[in-house]
């Protein structure tokens, strides 16, 4: 996406729920603070997950994308 940069991408393309979420949560524990992860899901369920996990952590819900049957989130880690 045009002016973000992720740090790590993450696929969880064919997960439901509750594993993109599962699998968001460990990406992070690998990142620095400030570092930024793109979460890449085919669930629609994670539309609502993933920003709910962000505001529960902390973490910083940069951006959500929506294409062709995907939804991409860019979490930045808190500091």
């Amino acid at each position: 996406m045009a002016g973000i940069t992720a740090d790590k991408t993450l696929d969880t393309s064919g997960l439901n729920c509750p594993l993109p979420v599962l699998k968001t949560k460990k990406a992070l524990e690998d990142l620095q603070g400030g570092q930024i992860l793109e979460v890449i899901s085919t669930d629609p369920g994670s539309k609502a997950d993933i920003p709910a996990f962000c505001q529960r952590t902390g973490n910083e819900l940069l951006e959500t994308v929506e294409e062709e049957g995907k939804y991409i989130f860019y979490i930045r880690k808190k500091a």
